[in-house]
């Protein structure tokens, strides 16, 4: 079976060659608007580029504000501290996510709270996350408190995994009752949509990523969402050093951040932003591919979700057990075909093993099971 599935990817990809999990494609303007940025000399935090991404990605997934920058890490940073995450607070997220997420939430000097996922959407589990509040939690004072180290649950953070969107809206309704902060984690998730709305927008803020992996890129890049002004206006004070306007006049009001994206990297978001409907087209078009022929062998692939739009981004199947895949892995990679399992659970990693867990039972069966496969798009 593994020597049929390897046979697939390389005649699906045109290539016996070494085929990557998610290469960028650069097809479009991004050497001409590369060029005109060196020629303007505004490579670095300040240039048209930069305003103009903006403005474009705002447009695009329907939201008021976006505010780039220099990582996803850094927007969901900045995204946590808007929402007023401190030193001492917790924050649930999930436990099968990339390790940004739980990083951004320690930077904040905030502890993370690992709740489970749902099987059918790979992301934070609603049920789950109504389970592990009403057994640890309690209101005082329009406060969530954890009845079990006395400290604020301030937020939830959510993660779009693979671009898979989770049921966001039963999560910011359970959020609301008790007066949490939700902040989506959509680094993955861009041209994802849950019920006709795109991902990112479902709270206050959301953030994305445009890491060299995903669906664009500019080798690095993020940007915050947002329809609320003076969380816009924060974000970018805050993400620039928190310098207070002035021609000449070195002044800055609090701490900042230097997360400031750099024009060169817009400069090529907007050529990737302007290919992006193509992508998206391109990928869904593999998708199908992909279920069409592992249904024909028994295995099973993951397909987006009731109710959602998924970009795809990664494609996954999911094996019947660990051994299974294990043995796909070593298969797969030695013959040139990249493949990888999903992360490691947060809670098993050295740094995270004392937060706080709810029953992860469907994180453990689907960190056994489920294998990504290339995924890019076509040429």
């Amino acid at each position: 079976m593994y020597e049929k599935i390897v046979t697939f990817i390389q005649d699906t990809f045109a290539t016996k060659n070494f085929i990557p999990l998610h290469e960028p494609r650069f097809i479009g303007n991004e050497k001409k608007y590369l060029n005109e940025c060196i020629d303007s000399t505004f490579v670095s935090s300040v240039g048209a580029y930069v305003d103009r991404f903006e403005k474009e990605f705002a447009l695009h997934v329907g939201s008021k504000y976006a505010i780039a920058t220099v990582n996803g890490t850094a927007a969901l940073h900045v995204s946590l501290v808007l929402m007023g995450v401190e030193k001492d607070d917790e924050v649930i997220t999930q436990p099968l996510t990339f390790i940004a997420t739980c990083n951004a939430i320690t930077y904040c000097g905030a502890k993370p709270i690992f709740v489970d996922v749902d099987k059918e959407t790979l992301g934070l589990s609603p049920e789950a996350l109504n389970i592990f509040l009403d057994e640890n939690a309690e209101i005082k004072e329009n406060r969530c408190i954890n009845k079990r180290t006395g400290k604020v649950i301030k937020a939830c953070v959510p993660m779009h995994t693979f671009g898979h969107p989770c049921k966001i809206d039963e999560i910011k309704a359970i959020c609301d009752i008790w007066h949490i902060s939700l902040i989506e984690d959509a680094a993955e998730s861009l041209g994802s949509y849950y019920k006709s709305k795109h991902t990112g927008r479902f709270g206050k803020v959301g953030a994305f990523s445009f890491n060299g992996n995903k669906i664009i890129t500019s080798g690095g890049g993020g940007v915050i969402v947002t329809d609320d002004e003076a969380l816009a206006k924060r974000a970018k004070h805050i993400t620039t050093t928190a310098k207070v306007p002035h021609k000449w006049e070195f002044v800055h009001d609090e701490v900042g951040f230097n997360y400031r994206l750099p024009n060169l990297n817009a400069a090529l978001l907007v050529a990737q932003l302007e290919q992006v409907n193509g992508f998206l087209k391109n990928k869904r078009g593999l998708a199908k591919m992909y279920e069409d022929f592992f249904s024909s062998i028994d295995v099973m692939f993951i397909k987006e979700p009731k109710d959602a739009i998924s970009n795809y981004w990664l494609n996954a199947i999911m094996l019947d057990n660990k051994e299974q895949r294990d043995l796909f892995l070593e298969y797969t990679n030695a013959n040139g075909v990249m493949t990888r399992p999903i992360w490691t659970p947060m809670n098993r990693l050295e740094m995270f093993k004392t937060c706080q867990c709810g029953d992860l039972s469907n994180a453990v069966y689907l960190e056994e099971r489920i294998v990504n496969i290339p995924s890019s798009v076509r040429v």
